[in-house]
């Protein structure tokens, strides 16, 4: 196998590339040696036996790959979590997913003749003063307090 370092050198300059995106035909290497002037490189460039490589880019498999398995809620555990817990999902969004849910139990409650006007807006300003962590917290709170009766506490 002869040097060809120095027609890699030559062939890179007239490609306009660098050295490492010169692909030689193996081949065509005996013969290649005895190149030793840019007009020979022209030639064999020509003839197809030195080629410019394309440029390689770095690969996005891995990253697609990545954004599926989050896009399925994989790596969100607590070594991933920049932020507060209150920025990644705010107070107030927190807050309103939960008091509609009450609010919309209690409705549904007093439209169903289970519970009387007096006791929803009772505990509809409880639910407003936050004294309900969620529906079932709710739920078991009207039970405790004999509101909805024939139903276990």
């Amino acid at each position: 196998m002869p040097d060809l370092s120095n027609q890699r050198r030559m062939a890179a300059a007239i490609l306009k590339c660098g050295e490492g995106r010169v692909w030689i035909d193996p081949a065509s290497q005996e013969e290649l040696a005895d190149s030793v002037t840019r007009a020979d490189i022209r030639t064999a460039v020509k003839a197809g036996v030195i080629r410019r490589l394309a440029v390689r880019g770095t690969s996005r498999v891995r990253a697609r790959r990545h954004a599926l398995e989050v896009a399925k809620g994989r790596h969100s555990g607590p070594g991933s979590r920049r932020g507060t817990p209150s920025s990644r999902l705010p107070r107030k969004s927190r807050w309103m997913r939960r008091i509609r849910a009450q609010r919309k139990l209690l409705a549904e409650l007093r439209s169903t003749k289970r519970i009387p006007p007096a006791v929803y807006r009772e505990f509809y300003r409880r639910a407003k003063g936050g004294m309900f962590r969620s529906r079932a917290h709710l739920l078991v709170n009207l039970r405790l307090a004999g509101h909805l009766p024939g139903e276990k506490a």
